[in-house]
Order: structure tokens, then C-alpha cells, then sequence
């Protein structure tokens, strides 16, 4: 199986940033939501395999020294199992002299070469939603609450199925291990496989009375009220995950939840970086003689003093009534003035037009 590229897959050069890979993870993570119309349940994954190893600076590390073959049975071509050098072992050798059927077990010989058994943890799926914020919000950041109906870990036996204040007992049907071993044949001979216990999920242990809420599963599909923090200075399209808020699965991890943000404009103001920029019309012989003008910013109205002989496109500052970028530091407040021409004269005003134009005004 040929080697992935992480990068590509998620569509970033190999150097770059933390901030880069998240960016472009949530944007293809958003687009191939298998709850989305554009969704691709086989992408999604891809794309969430490569940023589980490309976020984490340990995994990252080793993935750009022995490529993905560090995580599993799919390493690079031309160096066996998991990109791991056998010495030049040939396979075909296995079996006996009259080609007859051998027995070995896969699950025995990948735990030894990665580390303890070929099995991944399950995990509950992914959850996305879309909240809107007016212009506001966005810029000062808010606390937002809303409701999710999804699988969630059960709350009276805290997920492992049993009833408050009973034992456990060892699962039956694995004998405790967890695991179960299949065997199988083939062309090739006989081959033993392990999968996880169905029974216990692979805990090896099952309740003695199982929980009266869940009915032992250890999971409800139930309303759970979610809270977020909106950070100030969020921008539109921008997606949030919050580790563990989506749905759970019995014997496994939680899934994820994905939130897009939709920031609805603004009429008066646009942001610009930790900037917030508007227009303001102007009156001629205000922009010729200078004025005060009173705006009415997202902080309350202000007073903004127009200087003598400003000129039109000239960016007049506000400072900190901008963007927060910490508890005391803000951005600024960018004002572009546009001087108004008046369309019609009357003909006291063309008679002190035509005196200035003498004057060579």
C-alpha cells in the first residue's frame, strides 16, 4: 500500500505552522462532514487520521522520520510491514514442503513489531453544527448556549453500564481478554484474526445488573445543553472543535464537535485585521474649514473632530476603538472621509464658489 502524505491530504506545505494545519483542516473537515451535502465519509476520515498526527508534535515528528508506516500496517512500499525491514525474510517460505495449510496469528505478529495488538480504539461520530453572531458578538466575543440532541455517555453508571453500587463480572464470551480469536482460511493457509469482544467492547468485564437508564450500554440518546466561549475577534466561515462534545459509543471515546461560525454584516463597519474600518461622509466646507462629527461606534457614540483642509480618502484614527486583543490592548478605529459635492448651487453659494475660484481655490 503506498505511503500517505499527510500534507497533501490536508493541502499544506511540510513546514508549516501549527495555525496552518489547523486552518486547513477545518475547512476541509466542514466541506466533507459526512452531515453535509458536499459530505465524504471516506475523505473525512482521511483528513481527520492526517490531522491527528500532523496537531500532535510527537506523532508529527516520527510521521516526517518513518513517514505513516509508524502508525500501522500501511507504510511505504518496498520495506514490508508498517515500513519495517524483515532482513529480506521471504514469506513464501512459510508452510510446509508439500504446500500445505500454516497457521499463524496476525494479531501475535503485529503486536510485537508495533507495540500491542493491531486494534484502534473506537470513537463516536463527529457532530457539526452553525451558529450565526451579529457583527457585535464577533468583535467582543460572547458565551453562547444551545441544545444538541445526540448519544451521550450516560450519566447515572458513568458509562460502563452497570447499576450504581454493583460488581462487575468477567465477560463470558472472551474470558476477560476482551478480544476474540476467528480463524479463517484461505488459499494462502490458515490465518487466526482477533477482533474486539462484542459483548463487553472490549473491556473484558460486563455489569452483574445492568444500569436502569441505559440498559447496561453504558450510552442515551439524550438533550444535552452545550456552552461555548465565542473568542473576540472571531471571523466568518471560521470553525471551532470542542474535544469530546460529540457522540459517544459504548466501549469507546467521544467523538468531536465542530462549530462553523456565520457572522452577519455590519452597515456601518468592516474588519480589517484587528481594525475596524468605515466611511464617513463629510460636508465641503466642513472638509475646507474643519468640524465635529459624532459617531456612533460599537462602543456608543464618540465625537471625531474633522481637520481643517482634509482631503477626500484620508484615514482619520481612533485609537483602541477596534478589535480586543487582550484584556487591555485593542486595535483601532480606521475612518475613510468622503467629501460630499453638492449636486446644485444656489446662487449666493455659486457667487462664493466663483470668488474662491478667483482666489485660486
Amino acid at each position: 500500500m503506498a505511503n500517505k502524505d499527510y500534507y497533501e491530504i490536508l493541502g499544506v506545505a511540510k513546514g508549516a505552522s501549527s495555525d496552518e494545519i489547523k486552518k486547513a483542516f477545518r475547512k476541509l473537515a466542514h466541506k466533507y462532514h459526512p452531515d453535509k451535502k458536499t459530505g465524504n465519509e471516506a475523505k473525512f476520515k482521511e483528513i481527520s487520521q492526517a490531522y491527528s498526527v500532523l496537531s500532535d508534535d510527537k506523532k508529527r515528528s516520527q510521521y516526517d522520520t518513518y513517514g505513516s508506516a509508524f502508525e500501522g500496517a500501511s507504510g511505504p512500499q518496498g520495506q514490508g510491514f508498517g515500513g519495517q525491514d524483515f532482513g529480506g525474510f521471504d514469506f513464501s517460505n512459510f508452510g510446509n514442503a508439500n504446500g500445505g495449510q500454516f497457521e499463524f496469528d496476525l494479531g501475535d505478529i503485529f503486536g510485537d513489531f508495533f507495540g500491542g495488538g493491531g486494534q484502534r480504539a473506537k470513537r463516536g461520530r463527529d457532530i457539526s453544527v452553525d451558529i450565526e453572531l451579529n457583527f457585535s458578538e464577533s468583535i467582543f466575543g460572547v458565551e453562547k448556549i444551545f441544545s444538541l440532541n445526540k448519544t451521550s455517555t450516560c450519566e447515572r453508571c458513568s458509562g460502563n453500564g452497570a447499576e450504581p453500587g454493583t460488581e462487575m463480572k468477567t465477560c463470558e464470551k472472551c474470558n476477560g481478554k476482551g478480544q476474540i480469536k476467528e480463524t479463517k482460511r484461505s488459499f494462502m493457509g490458515t490465518f487466526s484474526t482477533v477482533r474486539v469482544c462484542p459483548e463487553c467492547n472490549g473491556k473484558g468485564k460486563i455489569p452483574k445488573v445492568k444500569c436502569t437508564k441505559c440498559a447496561g450500554l453504558g450510552v442515551l440518546k439524550k438533550q444535552e445543553e452545550i456552552k461555548i466561549q465565542i473568542p473576540a475577534g472571531i471571523e466568518d466561515g471560521e470553525m471551532l472543535r470542542m474535544n469530546g462534545k460529540g457522540e459517544a459509543i459504548a466501549g469507546g471515546g467521544t467523538g468531536d464537535l465542530y462549530i462553523k461560525i456565520h457572522v452577519r454584516k455590519h452597515p456601518t463597519f468592516k474588519k480589517e485585521g484587528k481594525n475596524l474600518v468605515m466611511d464617513l461622509s463629510v460636508k465641503l466646507s466642513d472638509a475646507l474649514l474643519g468640524s465635529e462629527y459624532t459617531i456612533n461606534t460599537l462602543d456608543g457614540d464618540i465625537k471625531v473632530k474633522i481637520p481643517e483642509g482634509v482631503t477626500h480618502g484620508e484615514i482619520l484614527r481612533e485609537k483602541n476603538k477596534g478589535v480586543p486583543i487582550d484584556k487591555t490592548k485593542r486595535g483601532d478605529l480606521l475612518i475613510r472621509v468622503s467629501i460630499k459635492i453638492p449636486s446644485k448651487l444656489s446662487k449666493e453659494a455659486r457667487r462664493l464658489i466663483e470668488d474662491l475660484k478667483k482666489e485660486g481655490i
